[in-house]
């Protein structure tokens, strides 16, 4: 075991895994990226998102309006 090509070569392999899981990441990253920008409704061309329907606008304000009062709860304020 302390012949230098076998730490050479291990070190070589461990460093390959490396850059192999780094360019996953990376393309994870990439690839999230985009979907965030896609989801926000943005093209490359720089066209504002389509306005909300009526239906997703009412759902919306449900929501926040669920969650003003859970805060409420969490806080301890009586509604």
């Amino acid at each position: 075991m302390s012949d230098p090509t076998f730490y050479l070569s291990m070190a070589a392999t461990g460093l390959a895994g490396l850059a192999m899981l780094i360019y996953a990441a990376l393309n994870g990253w990439r690839g999230w990226l985009q979907l965030q920008h896609e989801q926000l409704g943005h093209d490359r061309h720089g066209q504002a998102p389509a306005p909300a329907s009526a239906g997703a606008r009412i759902e919306i304000a449900d929501l926040k309006e669920r969650i003003r009062k859970l805060e409420a709860i969490a806080a301890g304020v009586d509604l």
